[in-house]
């Protein structure tokens, strides 16, 4: 995708994709697929030489179907090769109303477009594949994975056309796609994960049952971090929960505990889980972010 392109989609920045240029994304433990020369798997894929078939899923390319076999049995079969792309990325982006809170330049759900398009890209640029889903209570929309740079541009339109209802329900997406994705890979989850955090545990667990590396990307907003305000304020309730007024110096120091709690709630069940916890703090750059996140990776390389 040439230069003029990137700068056409909404979401990708050319100045952070060039700081991402150098490096890769890395999949953890064994995922379906392989791309020569860098990850080895047991698994057959789309290649030359064809070595077996196997049932069609959603979202396999139909030039894949092998016809003369639906010719015989009626049903739906794609032939397999020696190789494919080394895995397939879906990216997870809570669209709810809670994330629109924004203290300073950007709001939470803005911020994860951008993340989620620079991943996107770099998963393609890699010769991977990379899909979407778009959440808040239910799956709003969805792009299934493909290996070609024509999905970075539909997955762009579609993190455009999101329209936020108020209430989230993480765990349930995260039950969902562990039974919808039909193979291994890896799964990215972009949210404030302001839902019940008992059944998101159930939900990342679930993903990790299933064989998928599970990436969460803990986007919270600096105001939320350090609750700043002063004063008389009214805190708005964006998932339908009221509104509140009060004096935030009162109630400070409670928050922020809980708050720790929470954090440590999250961060603990992701290590128990083997599942990579990014916090990412919308006041700091995109690149900055996941340039840590991919050095991290790269130099743990994989468990």
């Amino acid at each position: 995708m040439a230069s003029d392109s990137k700068q056409r989609l909404r979401y990708l920045d050319p100045a952070t994709l060039q700081k991402l240029a150098p490096l890769e994304l890395i999949a953890r433990q064994v995922v379906e697929g392989m791309r020569v020369g860098h990850h080895k798997s047991p698994l057959r894929g789309f290649s030359t030489e064809f070595a077996q078939h196997r049932p069609y899923v959603h979202g396999d390319e139909l030039k894949h179907i092998d016809w003369r076999v639906y010719g015989r049995s009626s049903r739906y079969y794609v032939k397999l090769y020696e190789a494919e792309t080394n895995f397939t990325a879906t990216l997870l982006v809570d669209g709810s109303r809670s994330m629109h809170f924004g203290s300073h330049t950007t709001n939470k759900l803005e911020y994860v477009k951008r993340m989620a398009a620079s991943l996107a890209y770099l998963t393609i640029n890699q010769h991977d594949s990379v899909g979407l889903g778009v959440f808040d209570s239910k799956l709003r929309n969805y792009v299934p994975p493909k290996g070609t740079m024509g999905v970075i541009r539909t997955i762009d339109e579609e993190l455009s056309r999101v329209d936020p209802e108020p209430r989230t329900d993480v765990a349930g997406i995260l039950h969902e796609f562990a039974q919808r994705i039909p193979r291994r890979g890896v799964v990215m989850l972009f949210s404030d994960l302001f839902d019940h955090v008992e059944e998101f545990i159930k939900g990342i667990e679930h993903l990790r049952f299933k064989g998928h590396n599970v990436v969460v990307f803990h986007t919270l907003d600096p105001a939320e971090l350090d609750f700043p305000f002063d004063g008389t304020c009214r805190f708005r309730g964006l998932e339908n929960e009221g509104d509140i007024v009060t004096q935030p110096r009162r109630i400070r120091a409670a928050y922020l505990e809980e708050l720790g709690k929470f954090l440590r709630q999250i961060k603990v069940a992701c290590e128990r889980a083997e599942v990579d916890y990014v916090l990412a703090d919308t006041s700091k750059p995109v690149a900055e972010v996941l340039t840590g996140f991919l050095i991290h990776r790269m130099h743990t390389g994989a468990r």
